[in-house]
């Protein structure tokens, strides 16, 4: 079964705009775990634009499904996701002032540095999990690093979906597949969202866990919190 992780980011943005507590970012996060979500993801910037540290402490005592965090493994991100030890923490290539993720980690380039941080997360018992795109080398590189899982980049699938969506996953096939053979985990995340997530599912259907935060708040403005997660579940089903 593939797990459905909300991004609660997007929430933080919004409580952040305006200062106070309003939304509560961890009113949200329970509200999506009673509603069906299978875990929550935050992804702490150095800027603490949204989600901030002090969310992601406050955050880890309770939630009651999966939580994971992503970010760049600087220092200070090290050191916060081995004090809150997550289930899962994934490893982006941001840089501290980039908008959203939009690329992988080149996991033969960077191959010594993401070792050494990934093996502290494994000696501390998080399942760690590396972004990268729908490449196989970076796929069986990230799985010679020895991370558990790999997270798929699926913007490149989102944007050329609507043209040709069997065109638009067959990189992602590959990659998946490289991924099973090698024995990694296999998660997906980047503009999925009700128009793509079942095609995507429904032909990669050992994925793991996708990871959608920005479709899915802005599906809840219409539909509301607790139909958008039903209707991304159905989707994984």
């Amino acid at each position: 079964m593939t797990k459905l992780s909300v991004n609660i980011n997007k929430i933080a943005t919004l409580r952040n705009a305006r200062g106070g507590n309003n939304p509560d970012v961890i009113r949200v996060a329970r509200d999506c775990e009673m509603f069906g979500a299978d875990g929550i993801t935050v992804h702490p910037r150095p800027d603490e634009r949204h989600i901030r540290y002090q969310d992601v402490r406050n955050l880890r005592p309770l939630l009651t499904t999966e939580f994971n965090i992503e970010g760049y493994p600087s220092e200070s991100f090290i050191q916060l996701v081995t004090e809150v030890r997550p289930t899962q923490v994934t490893l982006v290539p941001d840089s501290p002032d980039q908008i959203t993720s939009n690329a992988g980690w080149d996991t033969k380039k960077h191959q010594t540095f993401l070792r050494d941080v990934v093996a502290q997360f494994r000696a501390a018992g998080i399942r760690t999990s590396l972004f990268v795109a729908a490449d196989v080398e970076m796929v069986e590189q990230a799985a010679l690093i020895g991370a558990d899982r790999v997270e798929l980049y699926t913007e490149p699938y989102a944007v050329d979906y609507p043209r040709c969506r069997e065109e638009a996953i067959r990189p992602f096939i590959k990659a998946a597949e490289a991924a099973r053979s090698c024995g990694l985990g296999l998660n997906a995340g980047h503009d999925l969202s009700l128009q793509n997530l079942a095609f995507y599912h429904q032909t990669i259907p050992w994925t793991d866990e996708v990871s959608i935060g920005h479709a899915l708040i802005c599906d809840a403005l219409y539909l509301g919190l607790r139909e958008t997660v039903r209707h991304y579940q159905q989707c994984l089903k």
